[in-house]
């Protein structure tokens, strides 16, 4: 799911990555918005109230929402960056941008019951939900070469409008790949809004402990190639130890 990329990649490595990590992104984007009420998976809100406030002259909003914005940005930034370094191609190039999510995400679970409503504190919280999820658009961009995006679903669902006009024109020469196309697009939007609807559900459970949940997820998408191709492994030697 993780360590395939370029030519070896296929649509189930996609497939894969996008229920994960759309699931993941969706309960984040929830709990952010139930625990500090902010929105913490994308920019394009952000940027309308940071337009309106400096329409309004309300420049310590504009100051606020600008400093979250650029959290994002240097999110995507660093974890292109450390991937970058490292080698795209090596296998382990997104262990530590996905340890640094899983990192925030943690300490949000365990410092998160000290947010008070206060400004300074929403602008740490909020900001560092937003960082970590420009680190996990980034990443999922680069391992599925700009296929897959897990933190919002503007485009995705522009692509899916695209790519349902295009299943409906009779040339075949449309419709190479589309059905797949489709079906991942669907899967993101699923998994997205599956992952916002469990969020609303375990938050008033689970409080700032939710956030122990998408961090899990990204535990399991971590070790998924490795004990995958362990246990690939081990059936094989059973497999040959009864041919013998």
């Amino acid at each position: 799911m993780l360590r395939h990329t370029g030519h070896r990649r296929n649509f189930k490595h996609n497939i894969r990555l996008a229920a994960l990590l759309c699931l993941t992104a969706g309960l984040v984007n929830i709990a952010g918005l139930l625990a500090f009420a902010v929105l913490t998976t994308n920019v394009t809100g952000h940027a309308a109230f940071f337009a309106e406030s400096l329409s309004q002259g309300d420049f310590r909003l504009v100051r606020i929402i600008g400093f979250w914005m650029f959290l994002f940005l240097l999110g995507a930034f660093s974890s292109s960056f450390i991937i970058g370094r490292v080698g795209r191609n090596q296998t382990f190039a997104y262990t530590l941008p996905i340890l640094l999510e899983i990192g925030i995400l943690a300490l949000n679970a365990l410092y998160g019951h000290r947010y008070d409503g206060q400004v300074a504190a929403q602008e740490v919280f909020a900001g560092s939900l937003l960082f970590a999820m420009g680190m996990q658009n980034a990443m999922v961009s680069m391992i599925s070469g700009s296929v897959v995006r897990t933190t919002h679903l503007t485009g995705i669902f522009t692509d899916l409008g695209i790519d349902l006009a295009a299943a409906t024109l009779p040339s075949s020469a449309q419709k190479a790949g589309l059905g797949h196309r489709i079906t991942l697009r669907l899967v993101i939007i699923l998994f997205f809004l599956a992952g916002a609807v469990a969020g609303g559900y375990l938050f008033p459970v689970l409080h700032y402990h939710i956030f122990f949940v998408p961090a899990g997820l990204l535990v399991i998408a971590m070790f998924y190639d490795i004990s995958r191709v362990r246990i690939i492994r081990v059936l094989r030697q059973i497999r040959h130890r009864f041919a013998a």
